[in-house]
């Protein structure tokens, strides 16, 4: 139940951020702020739960705020807002939150959390500078790769970045750095979890991610996004934010949420790379001997663990062959790609990964134990060893367990055998010939998150919010029910955006159109009448399922046509906006062409955008493996893929894509969608009936 003086706490502070903004009040904002604040204030705690599908210009970052804030202070508890790219993170720690808390004049703390890899590891910093020095080109710094060899460009990065840090011009946050860093550049300055020694580190006190992380202490409202919310989670919980128990979450972007999660619970292994990774594994403890042999201790430990490694990397060697006759005997070898029916890797795998997993196990607990005596070594200042060695061989073995704990965790799915009645894992193999080697890659993902979150989330929270423009598939909650688990008793909402649809925008489907599962013939109808589809002097949006399409249609336009087009794999996603911005706002033509990625998140409004050209309806690719063993999964308990599972993420889709035309009340615009199916079949009332509702001009 509200309490009284929180209900007047959002109230007062709606009013006041609709006088200070001379907005007027938005019925749906309205709606979403009753419905989670009557969720959050639940006495029941399973039905502290709210799904909020919140149409574009509703204003649903003000729709949770305002009443998750008040509620959570009453409750002692901390907002955790999740989005889904660091982007939207970055808008809402430096302008939604700021702007909001200063109109409703509320005082509360906020700071934005973000994963390690997004800071700088001063210690890794001076180790590359020091390598440079040496002209040892920093041979210690990936293990598992080509060594870093820095030209001249990088090095003077590295040096400035260096004095950055130093005068305090910069926080050693990438996204904070003004010009774009290479990934490889990057990724010699940071460490992961298991290479930081955290407060034994001599550079503690002016680390980035220590410092951003001592700011949650005293924060009321936590900026991080999915990704970060699923590694505390599978860490347990607790591990970087607080507890679950002690959380209001509020997933933004809410449609990512399953898929982020199956990500996080997936486990990979490249066979022969994980040979040869073990094989230099052997040699490195050869070379720390020596170095460490003062330390009777550490330098006992050093021959078990390379003698554990030998054995680990002999049962790799028996795999390999198994899974190439797993590929050999695929109906399509050029896919490079085998999926084991219902998750069954078969009697021999099995018990080579329960080899695997009993022995990586132990082989797990002997590097921590080895973590551990370094860790100590580093607060030793009487220790015989000096201590730019210990830090390097420290992050040397956080590393070696870092990838131990995944093989453990791939071999301990695959020695499991599914047992009736439970949800299968998906196995799949993938053949990688990239750069020369070849290799096989084994891969164990559930198939859903459902399971997964009911367990680390919706039981552990204390409260939790789910919401984006798009959650519903068909008209349901249902979809993403099934992939997140999301029980029945939650609070379900749908509130239509502020936008009038009839007057602002149509929806075209040409009676004339090519069914988009006709590959050639429908190409080939795009090709025909792309020049009617270019809005002049204005921005056109074309989307495509298929780069391979995409390419094609391109490949044949005229030189006259291509050169008004950006294509996606031209430039960044973020340079090609900005190329087309700048041609509108000039007053040129310009059309974007591109695949899923700029069917949701890309913000155009006005001029930007008058025209959304969808070539085909969006159906998943049917060859991806968790594709493949989720509808198989379907079928075989009777139900019907295609219906139950294909057609619903079409209809998202199809949604996030008409969603990029109207993003200000202001905006005006055309939808067309390409692909006859939408007349022709039985299903295509339904999805065309999912849609906002413009008005339509179908066949």
């Amino acid at each position: 139940m509200l309490a009284s003086d929180v209900r007047e706490t959002i109230q007062q502070g709606y009013r006041q951020f609709l006088k200070a903004r001379d907005l007027k009040p938005r019925l749906g904002q309205k709606q979403m702020i009753a419905t989670v604040a009557n969720a959050l204030s639940h006495s029941q705690p399973d039905k502290r739960l709210a799904v909020v599908e919140a149409g574009t210009g509703t204003g649903k970052t003000v729709g949770y705020l305002i009443a998750a804030l008040p509620i959570a202070r009453a409750m002692k508890k901390t907002v955790v807002v999740a989005t889904g790219t660091i982007a939207l993170q970055e808008q809402l720690i430096h302008k939604d939150l700021p702007e909001l808390l200063e109109a409703c004049g509320w005082d509360h703390s906020c700071a934005l959390v973000k994963g390690r890899g997004r800071y700088a590891c001063n210690l890794k910093m001076e180790q590359c500078l020091d390598a440079i020095k040496s002209k040892d080109a920093g041979l210690f710094l990936f293990e598992d790769e080509v060594a870093f060899n820095p030209n001249q460009q990088t090095e003077n990065l590295y040096r400035e970045m260096w004095d950055a840090l130093a005068d305090g011009s910069w926080d050693g946050d990438r996204d904070s750095w003004e010009t774009r860093i290479q990934d490889v550049e990057w990724r010699a300055l940071t460490i992961d979890r298991r290479q930081c020694s955290g407060r034994r580190c001599r550079f503690v006190n002016q680390c980035a991610f220590f410092n951003a992380r001592n700011e949650l202490e005293e924060s009321e409202c936590i900026v991080a996004n999915h990704d970060l919310v699923m590694a505390d989670l599978a860490l347990g919980g607790g591990a970087i934010l607080p507890p679950p128990e002690d959380c209001i979450y509020i997933f933004d972007e809410g449609h990512r949420l399953g898929d982020t999660a199956i990500r996080h619970f997936g486990a990979e292994c490249r066979v022969n790379g994980s040979v040869t990774w073990l094989e230099r594994l052997q040699k490195q403890c050869k070379g720390q001997a020596p170095l460490f042999e003062k330390d009777k201790a550490l330098a006992d430990q050093l021959p078990r663990i390379e003698r554990e490694a030998g054995k680990i990397a002999e049962l790799l060697t028996f795999v390999y062959p198994l899974l190439q006759q797993s590929l050999d005997s695929t109906d399509y070898p050029e896919d490079g790609r085998y999926r084991y029916a219902h998750g069954d890797v078969g009697e021999a795998l099995r018990d080579l990964a329960s080899q695997l997993a009993k022995q990586t196990s132990g082989w797990l607990g002997r590097l921590e134990v080895l973590v551990d005596t370094l860790n100590d070594a580093l607060g030793d200042k009487q220790y015989p060893v000096p201590a730019a060695d210990v830090e390097l061989f420290y992050q040397q073995a956080g590393s070696w367990q870092s990838r131990a704990e995944s093989l453990l965790a791939l071999w301990d799915r695959l020695h499991r055998e599914t047992k009736s009645g439970d949800i299968p894992m998906a196995c799949w193999l993938r053949l990688d010939d990239s750069g020369g080697n070849v290799d096989i890659s084994i891969n164990a993902s559930p198939i859903q998150a459902a399971e997964l979150l009911r367990d680390v989330l919706w039981g552990s929270c204390y409260a939790a919010v789910v919401t984006s423009a798009t959650l519903r598939a068909l008209g349901s909650f249902q979809t993403l029910q099934r992939e997140t688990g999301i029980p029945d008793f939650a609070h379900f909402m749908a509130v239509a955006g502020a936008f009038d649809y009839q007057q602002a925008a149509v929806i075209r489907v040409p009676g004339d159109a090519v069914e988009g599962n006709a590959v050639e013939q429908h190409s080939r109808d795009i090709i025909d009448r792309f020049d009617t589809l270019v809005e002049p002097r204005c921005g056109t949006l074309v989307l495509f399922s298929s780069r391979r399409q995409m390419e094609q249609v391109y490949d044949e336009l005229s030189d006259d046509l291509q050169k008004n087009i950006l294509i996606q794999g031209q430039y960044s996603n973020r340079e090609m906006v900005r190329l087309h911005k700048e041609r509108i706002d000039q007053g040129r033509t310009s059309v974007l062409m591109g695949l899923a990625s700029f069917a949701e998140g890309v913000d155009l409004p006005g001029d930007y955008c008058r025209h959304v050209v969808i070539a085909k309806l969006p159906f998943a690719v049917p060859d991806d493996p968790l594709h493949e063993a989720l509808s198989e999964w379907i079928e075989d308990r009777g139900g019907n893929s295609f219906f139950d599972i294909a057609l619903p993420i079409a209809s998202l889709r199809l949604i996030q894509a008409c969603g990029r035309l109207l993003r200000t009340e202001s905006d005006t615009g055309t939808v067309t969608i390409l692909d006859k199916r939408l007349i022709t079949k039985r299903y295509g009332a339904q999805l065309l009936n999912a849609l906002p509702p413009f008005r339509r001009e179908v066949g």
